[in-house]
C-alpha cells in the first residue's frame, strides 16, 4: 500500500509554481470518463423525445455545450486535486490573449450558429440569398452553413455573416414565390395586344401556377419604350431562372409573330457649328 501511495504521490514539476501528481491525473481521467458517460446518457434521453428535424439542431448545440462543460470540469478537478490553476492561467496569459484574438471570428461564428439554430430563421432545404449569392441550404453546422447554388457549386457561409449582412430567405413563407420579367415595347405598339401576349406566354408554361393568376403591370413610359412587367408564380424559386428564360423565348416568338418590336435606345444628336 505504501508503494502504491508513493507511486500515486509522485509529482511532475512543470515549473516552480505548477506541479501535478499521478493521483490527480488518475482522478482527472476518471472524472472525465464519468462525465462523458453522463453526457451521452443525457443526450440519448433528450433525443428520444425530439422530432427528427430537431435532433440535428440539438446535436450541434449539445456538442458545443459539452466541450464547455469538459473544460469547466477539467479546471475544477485540477483545482480540487491541489493543482495551482491560477498559476497555469498566469503562465499562459500571453498565449491565451493571442489565441483569443486569433479565434475571435471563430467564436462569432459559433455564437451565430447557436442563434440560427435556436431562432430557426434558416432551415435545411431553404433557398437563401446572401451577398448576392443564392443557394439551397444543405447543412447547418455550428460554425458554417453549407449551401448548393443552382450551378451545383458548394457555398460555405460563415455563420457570423447572418448577423452582419441582410439575409433573404426565399422559402420561409413557403416554396411558392412571385417572379417577374420586365420588357419594353415600341411606342406605336398595341398595349392591349402586348398584355394578351405576355399573359399567354406565362399561362402556357407548365411550371407557372394557375393561382394566383399571372398579371401584367404597365410600369412606365420609358425614354424609348413602353415598359411592362409580367408577374407570375412558380413552385420552385431555386430553379426560377430556367422557366423565366423559357418564357422570354416564348415572348420573343409571340412578339415577332404579331409584329411587336422591342426597341433599342435611340438618341438624336444635334451638331452646333
Amino acid at each position: 500500500m505504501e508503494k502504491l501511495n508513493k507511486i500515486l504521490d509522485y509529482t511532475f514539476n512543470i515549473s516552480n509554481d505548477i506541479s501535478i501528481n499521478i493521483r490527480a491525473i488518475l482522478i482527472l481521467i476518471i472524472v472525465l470518463i464519468i462525465a462523458s458517460i453522463l453526457f451521452n446518457f443525457f443526450k440519448k434521453i433528450v433525443t428520444k423525445r425530439l422530432q427528427s428535424d430537431d435532433v440535428n439542431k440539438f446535436d450541434t448545440v449539445f456538442s458545443f455545450a459539452s466541450w464547455l462543460m469538459y473544460i469547466i470540469i477539467f479546471l475544477i478537478t485540477l483545482s480540487s486535486s491541489g493543482v495551482n490553476v491560477t498559476a497555469i492561467f498566469a503562465a499562459s496569459a500571453a498565449l491565451l490573449i493571442g489565441v483569443g484574438l486569433a479565434l475571435q471570428t471563430f467564436f462569432q461564428d459559433i455564437i451565430s450558429g447557436i442563434f440560427i439554430i435556436i431562432d430557426q430563421s434558416v432551415h435545411v432545404g431553404d433557398v437563401i440569398e446572401l451577398d448576392g449569392k443564392v443557394g439551397r441550404v444543405e447543412e447547418i453546422k455550428l460554425r458554417t452553413t453549407r449551401a448548393v447554388t443552382i450551378d451545383n457549386r458548394v457555398l460555405i457561409i460563415p455563420n457570423h455573416k447572418y448577423l452582419t449582412n441582410s439575409l433573404f430567405n426565399w422559402t420561409q413563407n413557403g416554396t411558392i414565390t412571385r417572379e417577374s420579367i420586365t420588357i419594353g415595347v415600341a411606342y406605336e405598339s398595341d398595349v392591349s395586344l402586348v398584355k394578351k401576349l405576355l399573359l399567354q406566354a406565362a399561362i402556357e408554361h407548365p411550371k407557372v401556377l394557375k393561382k394566383p393568376e399571372p398579371s401584367v403591370i404597365f410600369e412606365d413610359f420609358g425614354d424609348s419604350a413602353l415598359l411592362f412587367r409580367l408577374v407570375f408564380s412558380i413552385n420552385d424559386s431555386f430553379q426560377a431562372v430556367i422557366p423565366k428564360s423559357e418564357i422570354r423565348f416564348k415572348i420573343n416568338k409571340l412578339f415577332k409573330e404579331h409584329k411587336i418590336s422591342i426597341p433599342f435606345p435611340q438618341r438624336d444628336i444635334r451638331v452646333i457649328n
